[in-house]
């Protein structure tokens, strides 16, 4: 079948859901990407349906799934940004995993990110953190959804990976006591990461880059470590890329030693 109409209950669900409150009401997602789609389904997600326009790509092949073709004028309307996929493609929420789901989990290098609330930003972290290798991505205290559009697009996919926990302050440091992890905690006072020793299991902790963390996560970290600046009028990077610089030269110890 093909939908033609504006009006359509599908359109109108899509719609809905391009808002932190739909998706929680209705407890499922949009995906926009073909690439984005594949990564979801190779991570075990299910699709509830999917509409697809020919004229524009977005290659779904034979999918086991709810599948309408759609005019190039409404994907274009519906999509969530210009020069679009060729598909909309409906796929329901996953439970969150908390506090519980650590247990027994075998983690040995964390990546914690403090109230966040740049999309990008989080979604960048999250794809740096699969590339480098580290075991866990723990948002803590952070008030965006997993399905946010802009997470899905910039962590290409990560988002969807099974070692992504939801916690609050007082979870995170109660689960890294347990777990005996040194909390490493990203500060513009601490010391040069060259200097750094990530024998150790690590949790390398991340504040926004227009608040830094508090004093509450400062005061307990075991160190402080902060990234060399060179330059003469930066003193300091992206919260992405500081990420990704230190989260790599932890895998790169783990790896080849200081």
């Amino acid at each position: 079948m093909q939908i033609t109409s504006a009006q359509n209950s599908k359109l109108k669900l899509v719609n809905r859901l391009r808002s932190k409150r739909g998706r929680e009401a209705e407890a499922r997602f949009v995906i926009d990407y073909a690439r984005d789609l594949r990564r979801a389904l190779d991570c075990g997600y299910q699709v509830e349906f999917v509409l697809h326009c020919p004229e524009l790509g977005g290659e779904i092949g034979d999918m086991d799934c709810e599948t309408h073709t759609i005019t190039p004028r409404l994907l274009r309307r519906f999509a969530y940004r210009d020069n679009p996929d060729g598909l909309l493609a409906v796929l329901p929420n996953q439970l969150p995993k908390g506090r519980l789901w650590l247990e027994g989990a075998s983690i040995h290098s964390a990546l914690l990110l403090v109230d966040l609330r740049v999309p990008g930003n989080i979604g960048a972290l999250m794809r740096s953190s699969d590339a480098s290798g580290c075991d866990a991505v723990l948002l803590v205290d952070c008030a965006l959804d997993l399905y946010n559009p802009n997470i899905i697009r910039s962590s290409t996919g990560a988002c969807f990976l099974d070692n992504i926990y939801q916690l609050t302050t007082g979870e995170a440091l109660d689960y890294l006591s347990s777990a005996d992890m040194e909390i490493v905690a990203a500060d513009l006072g601490g010391s040069s990461l060259y200097d750094a020793d990530f024998a150790a299991k690590t949790a390398i902790v991340l504040g926004a880059e227009d608040r830094g963390l508090s004093e509450h996560w400062l005061s307990s970290a075991d160190r402080r470590i902060r990234i060399p600046m060179a330059g003469r009028a930066v003193d300091s990077l992206n919260v992405s890329v500081s990420g990704a610089i230190l989260m790599f030269e932890l895998q790169r110890q783990r790896q080849h030693g200081r």
